[in-house]
């Protein structure tokens, strides 16, 4: 999981991605306003923790401009601003969580795996993409009518494709979310799973919809675009 923490604090931004990642999440941590919604349109995080106080741009901006472009990553403001009226807005405007500071450590970890559980089940159990499906529940994998055999790596990686269909992911993005950041993305590691992937999909000549993107990554990326 990759949590994209927004806090200009010089002590406490640090503090949470510390603490974070010893729960083992990959831990981003944007100081602005600006940088925080840069990287959320950019990067597919499975989260985002905000500050409202931000400079350039406020959280609650921040949250307006991404539920505008249609981002779902759930949102869990984290602020001093307690008011009631600064708790509704910040809900009313696509937030899905509010914590005001100061707080517990123990509670705001509580709550990203909350919102980390709510998000899981409300997915649906069945990706699909063209003619290839993937059952979540069951950890099966078709293309059309054949079923496709698969390492637990290998069906990481389609999962998470799956899940990201026709953008363009980084070898860094793959990285942290199928191998948790355990694969320096400068290796050829992806790669050699790519092309096991790929060789199973296309294993009965079907075309191949994973597109290298030189100097990037890669994109699931339909026969038809």
């Amino acid at each position: 999981m990759r949590i994209l923490v927004a806090e200009d604090h010089p002590s406490l931004g640090p503090d949470i991605q510390r603490g974070l990642e010893r729960f083992h999440y990959v831990t981003d941590l944007a100081t602005d306003g600006e940088d925080a919604l840069a990287s959320a349109l950019a990067t597919p995080y499975d989260l985002l923790i905000l500050d409202v106080m931000l400079p350039s741009l406020d959280g609650f901006e921040v949250c307006r401009r991404l539920r505008s472009a249609h981002r779902t990553l759930p949102i869990l403001f984290l602020t001093a601003r307690g008011e009631i009226d600064d708790r509704v807005r910040g809900l009313d405007l696509g937030g899905d969580d509010y914590l005001v500071k100061p707080f517990v450590f123990r509670e705001l970890e509580a709550r990203v795996r909350a919102l980390l559980r709510r998000e899981k089940s409300a997915t649906s159990a069945t990706l699909q993409f063209e003619d290839i499906t993937l059952d979540t529940q069951t950890r099966e994998a078709w293309r059309g009518s054949r079923q496709l055999t698969l390492s637990s790596r290998e069906y990481a990686l389609l999962e998470f494709l799956l899940h990201h269909p026709r953008q363009v992911l980084s070898r860094e993005t793959i990285a942290d979310h199928v191998w948790d950041g355990e694969a320096p993305y400068q290796s050829n590691i992806i790669d050699v799973y790519i092309r096991y992937l790929r060789n199973k999909l296309c294993a009965s000549g079907e075309p191949d919809v994973i597109q290298a993107i030189r100097g990037v990554g890669y994109q699931l990326k339909g026969k038809t675009l």
